[in-house]
């Protein structure tokens, strides 16, 4: 049924294009179509206004196919809107290996600040507990050179 109705959308696309070209626009631009073009069959308003009624009856066409394909392939598991559905979770980052964040205000680790003797926790923390949390993530680096030469 879904492919039936994409190829009817088609067909009714390019016959919306194909007739939209055929039109005489104001200032005579993209105008196939003209009084002389039919004939001797139509006068040049009777033309206009076939013209006219076959496109909006193809617009509406293009419109309805439009949205009912669209309501054929919604999720069914979906939201009625994006505010039902709960933000996703931002996975926190891990600390890289090796290195363990110092606590605000403690010295530097390894007993440079002369506030821990050489086998104590990074940052004056007991051993078996862990560090405390940086209170603000790191800056990004800057880029390194610019990406296109200079001569």
């Amino acid at each position: 049924m879904s492919t039936v109705l994409l190829v009817i959308h088609l067909f009714v696309t390019l016959a919306l294009i194909g007739v939209v070209l055929l039109q005489r626009s104001e200032g005579g631009g993209l105008g196939i179509g003209s009084s002389q073009g039919m004939g001797a069959f139509m006068s040049g308003r009777g033309t206009a206004n076939l013209l006219t009624r076959t496109t909006a009856i193809l617009a509406t066409i293009f419109m309805v196919l439009s949205l009912t394909l669209a309501l054929m392939h919604r999720t069914p598991n979906q939201g009625r809107s994006i505010f039902d559905n709960p933000p996703p979770a931002a996975p926190a980052a891990p600390a890289p290996a090796g290195t363990a964040p110092a606590a605000p205000g403690a010295g530097a680790p390894g007993g440079a600040s002369g506030a821990g003797a050489p086998g104590d926790a990074p940052g004056g923390a007991a051993p078996g507990t862990a560090p405390a949390a940086p209170a603000a993530p790191a800056a990004p680096a800057a880029p390194a050179a610019p990406s296109v030469p200079t001569n």
